[in-house]
């Protein structure tokens, strides 16, 4: 999942997967996903142990990952998730077996395009914005850091395009889901 290992943390779909395969889309990377039995999954085709907790009603979720731990706040948007994870934030889409079928057989597979907007994924204070409008950006790249909960986090580019519209400045108190920055 790019230069360093990151945790596997979205397969789950926070507990309301059946036994079935799962195709699971992070910040545009596809992995194969298995559930089987409770507490394991396979993820391209590797047996993962897993286990999770909800820590609250703001979809703040505690996982067991082969014995490592993370906390993760989810946000669903649209149909896809937002995954705020030790100060990364991930664009999530799952799409079980059947789903995949019909799509692949109907052609109708989501393209890259249109406009994609950076949320807040929770309340905080803009610290910085390392863009400009017109600049372009490619995926991954920061283009706001939230300071939340003591914590500094990078909201990163989706995909590649070009900065549209920022909504906010450094200083600036932000609410959950406030479009931050939208690019084209």
């Amino acid at each position: 999942m790019g230069e360093r290992q990151r945790p596997p943390f979205v397969y789950l779909h926070l507990g309301v997967l059946k036994e079935m395969k799962y195709f699971t889309t992070v910040n545009g990377q596809t992995y194969e996903v298995e559930i089987n039995r409770e507490g394991e999954v396979k993820v391209n085709g590797e047996v993962r142990q897993v286990d999770f907790k909800t820590l609250g009603v703001n979809r703040i979720y505690s996982l067991l990952i082969d014995n490592q731990s993370f906390e993760a706040v989810v946000e669903d948007r649209d149909g896809k998730f937002q995954v705020l994870m030790a100060g990364d934030l991930y664009e999530v889409d799952v799409t079980d077996e059947r789903e995949m079928r019909l799509a692949r057989a109907s052609g109708t597979l989501a393209g890259v395009g249109g406009e994609a907007t950076i949320r807040s994924p929770m309340p905080g204070t803009i610290v910085a914005i390392p863009v400009t409008i017109g600049q372009e950006v490619t995926k991954g790249m920061p283009v706001v850091i939230l300071e939340s909960m003591k914590m500094q986090n990078e909201l990163k580019a989706p995909r590649d395009g070009v900065v549209h519209h920022i909504n906010v400045k450094p200083g600036d108190n932000v609410d959950q889901n406030q479009v931050l920055v939208t690019m084209h």
